[in-house]
């Protein structure tokens, strides 16, 4: 009867804890509105054990000047007992660049790379995947926010291999659940895109996107839909903090 039970038990387990938010943003983006300690207490508070800050790069109106990313250092390593880590939401440029310079991303712990039409204009299927996947080779980084929103459509096979060629991962977006009305069609994109993550092996964050405290550590929509589609835990990196900073190459 075990042998039975065992090979019929789901990948998707609702009750595993996510201990970490690596795409959040703080006042320094303009457009959100906690300070770097007010975000890492309500992550204590949620229970997380890493918070990722990254605030917004050039390109995305009223963000911060670049220098900002080279001073990251003088913010402790732990507050509220959670480990901050920074990194920085980078827009896809319409030549296939990042919009802040090599300087600045080498002072990251991790980029987040993503399309956003305040400084993007779409270019049909073909050539947005092709951006996106030059901003991928950068070393630094290491995800993809919210590839979800046909304004600026994908081409989801191109975009998981070469996620799993450059072993960036692929963001599920809690906040785009709830923009429905602006995100064109991104419930089935995201299950477009997770299945050929379950089948090429390419491991996605679950991120709250998170402007504001009470929204850190926030995942309860994209958690439905990896239960709905009973999607493969272990490729999930909010399960690990050992495994996400293996994923983005930090030490322990």
């Amino acid at each position: 009867m075990n042998h039975i039970q065992n090979s019929f038990e789901k990948k998707y387990n609702e009750d595993i804890p996510y201990i970490l938010d690596v795409h959040t943003h703080s006042l320094a983006s303009g457009h959100a509105y906690g300070t770097i300690r007010e975000m890492a207490q309500a992550a204590s508070e949620k229970g997380l054990s890493l918070l990722g800050i990254a605030d917004h790069a050039p390109g995305t109106p009223g963000t911060c000047d670049p220098a900002y990313f080279l001073n990251l250092h003088a913010v402790p390593e732990k507050l509220y007992g959670v480990r901050v880590i920074h990194g920085s939401e980078i827009n896809v440029l319409n030549d296939g660049t990042l919009s802040l310079g090599q300087r600045y991303i080498d002072r990251l712990d991790y980029a987040i790379v993503g399309i956003h039409g305040d400084c993007y204009e779409d270019a049909g299927r073909e050539q947005n995947t092709r951006n996106l996947i030059s901003c991928m080779r950068n070393e630094k980084v290491h995800f993809v926010s919210h590839p979800d929103d046909d304004h600026t459509p994908l081409d989801y096979e191109l975009l998981v291999k070469a996620a799993r060629e450059y072993q960036v991962a692929l963001e599920v977006n809690n906040s785009s659940f709830y923009k429905q009305d602006r995100r064109l069609n991104c419930v089935q994109n995201y299950r477009t895109m997770l299945a050929l993550c379950e089948k090429l092996r390419v491991p996605v964050i679950v991120s709250s996107d998170a402007h504001d405290p009470s929204a850190v550590g926030c995942f309860e929509a994209a958690r439905k839909l990896l239960k709905e589609i009973d999607f493969d835990e272990t490729l999930i990196l909010n399960t690990g903090v050992e495994k996400l900073l293996a994923h983005i190459g930090l030490d322990r």
